[in-house]
């Protein structure tokens, strides 16, 4: 079963080991998403992302959980699966 958040200021995605699918960017100014398994203290799962408004696949794994460190002006939706 698939979950999902959203976030408009950077935040957890989960907090538990979970796979990312993909992201959908419901609105955006000149927004920019950081990705990062473990928290916000943990490794970078690629450099800054500068998305267009609507889906992107970013399948990854998020041990001890997922976050998402967000720039600029962006309403995004994560989804993903827990792996516990």
């Amino acid at each position: 079963m698939s979950l999902s958040t959203n976030l408009t200021a950077t935040g957890d995605i989960s907090t538990v080991h979970s796979e990312l699918i993909g992201f959908y960017v419901n609105s955006t100014t000149s927004g920019t998403i950081v990705l990062k398994s473990g928290g916000a203290s943990g490794t970078a799962l690629g450099g800054t992302i500068t998305p267009a408004v609507g889906f992107h696949q970013f399948p990854s794994n998020g041990v001890n959980g997922l976050h998402a460190t967000i720039g600029g002006t962006l309403n995004v939706t994560f989804f993903y699966r827990k792996l516990v």
